[in-house]
């Protein structure tokens, strides 16, 4: 590598290739790496993808494949650009993308510079599509990983959901909590005075209220 540097909120190194010299476009997270030595500036392994304009040679550099791979197939939405790509990876993870999908976080989405409310949704409706067997996969570890074995205990999580229901939570609410109720629902039923459905529907409650406040701030 010749030289890494930013311009605005793109970031570049500058790789030296036996004599020719690359400009390439990477994320900011291995660009901060760069700038504080925690990779070495000389041998650097990154995949690259090739964008050929009339009037230019894009080269976008991504330390793994499957930050290529997700880039790729987020520049085959009608309407997303490069920048909205590395945009995306810039802010967020690959998982962290995935679960928002799975979740329908519009506002996270649109919380990405250049997503208004219309491409949100439409990256959330084709995405989900794409990535359709990540989002079962996770589906099905979540339920694997807070699969409770009490009768009583799951029984008390579908009376749950129905309460929270019958209280005007949206369908769309009360599955987000889900995982977190699952943990706290294991370590009361390992403290047995504090297991009772009053406990954990205020619980459920207090999650959800202040996600609630969170959304209109």
């Amino acid at each position: 590598m010749v030289e890494s540097w930013q311009t605005n909120q793109k970031f570049y190194v500058l790789i030296n290739c036996q004599g020719l010299g690359y400009e390439v476009q990477i994320l900011e997270s291995f660009f901060l790496k760069l700038k504080t030595n925690q990779v070495s500036n000389k041998n650097i392994t990154l995949w690259l993808k090739h964008i050929k304009k009339e009037d230019s040679d894009l080269l976008f550099g991504f330390t793994s494949m499957d930050q290529k791979n997700f880039f790729i197939e987020i520049l085959s939405i009608r309407g997303v650009g490069s920048q909205i790509g590395m945009g995306i990876l810039n802010k967020f993870s690959i998982s962290e993308v995935i679960n928002a999908i799975k979740t329908q976080n519009k506002k996270l989405i649109c919380s990405v510079p250049g997503i208004g409310q219309k491409m949100s949704d439409r990256l959330i409706l084709e995405l989900k599509n794409k990535f359709k067997s990540e989002i079962q996969f996770e589906d099905k570890k979540s339920k694997d990983e807070f699969e409770i074995k009490s009768p009583e205990a799951n029984q008390m999580i579908d009376d749950l959901q129905i309460t929270l229901q019958s209280l005007n939570y949206k369908n769309e609410e009360i599955k987000t909590i889900l995982p977190i109720i699952y943990k706290e629902l294991d370590l009361l039923t390992r403290e047995e005075n504090n297991l009772s459905f009053e406990n954990l529907l205020k619980l459920a409650m207090n999650y959800l209220d202040k996600d609630s406040s969170n959304l209109a701030i």
